[in-house]
């Protein structure tokens, strides 16, 4: 084609898949670009005013043209395929770095724990050739991070997870979703609770657990408040200096038919508070009912002076324990996330009796308007027909604890119940 060609010609059908390549939703610009200029030059405009128009130079408008003169349309919208520089780090090298990478720094005998593309590039330059891998030597921080990005590797990041370290996960979590499911028809269409049928035993099911070390922290100085309409100040300020007061423990319930929620404050975190804790749960709720408690394994649960009081008061207390590294079943750490956000994030008080104060007055304010706590997770595989119940709660009675004329009254855990083997996928499947 002549350098100075005023006018391309295109065909109609030609016109039309250009046409329909710029309007497009998602497109390269490259392709956008090219696409426009054997439109706008089938128009007659001159190569500088297509250049203008669509921020290019001259130069790459010719080649454009020159491109669809010798090939015809697909050529000028593509590149050429071998175009770039050619690859110098090869398939072997990039495996190689992709092995350190998966590795800790301190297998390679580094103080670190997570590779930094930086420290990654560091130690990879400064041992290559030794490795056989001479072009890593010079390799940049950039090449490192395009072979971790095609491997799809974030070295410098962490991602936690439970291990399930309980052997009996799967069938703890199953007894506690049926707790969840029997107090799933306790309410009606509407949400509204139905009462126990007179003579049957109530039972109050609560949900709880412990949040150690509230810290009780003290600022130097007063905050600031925010000033509207003013960039610089339009948060609450706060001096950088704070002092730290001591910790206290909260130990709280939720009762999941009514949603109320029951705290106790704490300088400790002992076995003598849980004790303390079911003392004002006892006093709590009428003589002759049951509260069952779904809670975790932790020590002070299972420990002699709790053992002790629940053989006091035999009949009355009922424990579901949640499996090992299973308290996100227990419906009472959403609770403890919501208080969290809500109140605890960047409190400070001028003492710990204050904390406590402010935390025991929390609690009378969402107990002004309590809601029940519903589980849905896994609810549909669990067929209370199925199940055998009393097999599934039972008083804690640990045997090493328990004092001697008190040992006998170990409840047994559960090794079988009424409708296992009609109910077998079920039970795999939670």
């Amino acid at each position: 084609m002549p350098k100075n060609a005023n006018s391309i010609q295109l065909t109609e059908e030609q016109i039309q898949y250009l046409t329909s390549i710029i309007q497009k939703g998602t497109i390269e610009v490259r392709v956008y670009k090219r696409a426009k200029i054997l439109l706008l030059k089938s128009q007659g405009i001159s190569n500088e005013s297509i250049a203008d128009k669509l921020d290019i130079t001259v130069p790459t408008v010719r080649l454009c043209l020159q491109k669809f003169a010798e090939a015809g349309i697909q050529s000028a919208l593509e590149d050429s395929t071998g175009r770039g520089r050619k690859a110098e780090i090869f398939d072997d090298a990039k495996a190689w770095v992709v092995n350190i990478a998966c590795q800790k720094p301190t297998a390679f005998g580094l103080s670190a724990e997570l590779w930094y593309p930086t420290s990654l590039t560091r130690y990879i330059n400064s041992v290559a050739e030794t490795e056989g891998y001479p072009r890593m030597a010079t390799a940049s921080v950039s090449s490192i991070r395009k072979i971790l990005r095609e491997a799809q590797l974030n070295p410098h990041k962490i991602t936690y997870y439970c291990e399930k370290r309980d052997p009996d996960f799967d069938k703890k979590m199953h007894d506690v979703l049926v707790i969840y499911k029997q107090l799933e028809l306790r309410f009606d269409e509407n949400g509204i609770f139905v009462p126990f049928p007179e003579g049957e035993t109530v039972i109050h099911t609560l949900s709880y657990d412990e949040k150690p070390g509230v810290q009780a922290i003290m600022t130097t100085s007063e905050d600031k408040a925010p000033v509207p309409c003013a960039e610089k100040t339009s948060t609450v300020k706060r001096d950088y200096e704070y002092k730290r007061l001591g910790t206290l423990s909260l130990l709280a319930a939720i009762d999941l038919l009514t949603g109320e929620a029951i705290p106790l404050v704490s300088e400790t975190h002992k076995s003598s508070d849980f004790v303390t804790f079911l003392k004002i749960l006892d006093e709590k709720y009428p003589k002759g009912d049951k509260i069952r408690i779904i809670l975790d394994n932790h020590s002070a649960h299972t420990s002699k002076e709790t053992q002790m009081y629940l053989n006091e008061t035999s009949d009355r207390f009922e424990f579901v324990f949640t499996p090992t590294h299973g308290s996100w079943l227990n419906m009472v750490e959403g609770f403890f996330s919501k208080m969290t956000r809500q109140m605890l994030n960047g409190i400070r008080v001028p003492s710990k009796d204050v904390l406590k104060d402010r935390i025991y007055k929390y609690f009378d304010e969402i107990n002004t308007v309590p809601v029940p706590y519903k589980w849905k997770y896994k609810m549909d595989a669990i067929h209370l027909e199925d199940e055998d119940v009393s097999q599934i709660v039972y008083e804690v009675v640990n045997a090493k604890a328990a004092s001697l004329e008190n040992q006998g009254k170990r409840a047994p855990i559960p090794t079988k119940r009424k409708g296992k083997e009609q109910n077998q996928d079920c039970h795999t499947e939670s």
